[in-house]
Order: structure tokens, then C-alpha cells, then sequence
């Protein structure tokens, strides 16, 4: 049996637009489209929580999340149905987790001992890619990597169990909001503004 190097549903989901609203479930709360059906592959693209329940009950499934406004997989989902060896990962909130795309960002300066092979991007540790799209396209240039899954499940599972003391370090890049940001609650309605500083009324003349 041939091994695939790149499965038929990965091209598409690294081109599909997510978080926008379900237009079938516009009323609903959660109806953020961060969802991606592994088995579809049939350019349906992101659908919501609502979806899934309906459209893809027995689906693999693979959900999507948000950091800096980039759009991130975690490693324990991907790790189960890709070979992600050389893709550099990183700790978020406590996940660890992967950039599906090549990110905007300056050419890496002098001295720096780990870049991305296709972007250039500097990396933190000993990886070969920034990204699953990066690893990708090296795929197709060269054929010298691979996204099966036999032989890169231990190299996986060693970079998911990997401590995560990093994880300040691996934050630097701005990836320090949550995965999905947390928008302040607004001031009560009752709240007073502070008033300034109390001044007494000057006294009347004396008789």
C-alpha cells in the first residue's frame, strides 16, 4: 500500500477562511464557524457546533482556535491523523498547539540558529517549519518530508510532552491573548464618575 504524503482534506483546510458566523445558526451562541470535517473533504469548509451535531455526528472532526488572530491547532487533535515532526510548536494557555499558515513577519536578523526552510521565519527550536503549510510546501517542492502518520507519531508525542518551562519564551512572538480573546464586561449602569477634589465655599465678610 503507498503511503500519502499529504492527505486530500489538508490543501483545503489551510485555504478555508474560519470564525465567521454560521449563516444557518446566525441566532445561536455559538455560532462561530471553527470546525473542519476530516472525512467530508467535499469543500463544505467551517461550520459551527451546531453543525457538527447534525451534519457530522460521526465525522473526524478537528476544531480550530484562534491566537493573535492566526488560526492554531492543538497538537493532541492533529497529532492523531498527521506526521507534524518538524513543524516548531508552542505553548498557549496551557495547550500546546501549532500554526496551521506562514504568519506576516520581518526577515530574521543576524545570529539567529533556527529558521523555517520556506518562509525564513526564526523558529525556537531545532524545527524545520513555522507551520503546516510551510511543512507543505516543502512537501511538494522537494518530496523530502511527509505527512503520514507511520513514523511520526513517537516524534509527535515527544514534542507534545515536551516541558512546557518554554512557554514564556515561546509567548514572545505576541501570541499572548487567549485563544479566544475575552472582551471586558461594560462599567455598571449605576457606576458615578469621580468627582474632583471637594473645595469649600469662601466665608462671608466678619461685622
Amino acid at each position: 500500500m503507498d503511503t500519502v504524503l499529504v492527505p486530500p482534506w489538508l490543501e483545503p483546510l489551510l485555504k478555508t477562511l474560519f470564525f465567521n458566523m454560521c449563516r444557518i445558526h446566525a441566532d445561536a451562541a455559538r455560532n462561530e464557524c471553527n470546525m473542519y470535517c476530516l472525512d467530508c473533504n467535499n469543500g463544505d469548509g467551517a461550520f459551527c457546533f451546531y453543525c457538527r451535531s447534525s451534519r457530522h455526528k460521526d465525522h473526524q472532526v478537528i476544531q480550530i482556535r484562534r491566537s493573535s488572530y492566526h488560526d492554531v491547532v492543538r497538537v493532541s487533535e492533529i497529532q492523531k491523523v498527521l506526521d507534524i515532526s518538524g513543524v516548531q510548536t508552542y505553548v498557549i494557555n496551557s495547550a500546546r498547539v501549532l500554526f496551521l499558515n506562514v504568519r506576516p513577519q520581518p526577515k530574521s536578523g543576524k545570529g539567529v540558529a533556527h529558521i523555517c526552510e520556506i518562509c525564513g521565519r526564526s523558529l525556537l527550536d531545532s524545527f524545520r517549519f513555522c507551520s503546516l503549510g510551510c511543512k507543505l510546501e516543502r512537501i511538494k517542492k522537494n518530496g523530502d518530508a511527509s505527512f503520514a502518520i507511520e513514523g511520526g507519531k513517537n516524534e509527535a508525542m515527544r514534542m507534545e510532552g515536551v516541558s512546557s518551562s518554554r512557554s514564556e519564551e515561546e509567548l514572545r512572538e505576541g501570541s499572548t491573548q487567549d485563544m479566544y480573546p475575552i472582551t471586558p464586561p461594560p462599567p455598571p449602569l449605576n457606576a458615578r464618575r469621580r468627582k474632583g477634589i471637594p473645595h469649600r465655599a469662601p466665608f462671608g465678610s466678619s461685622f
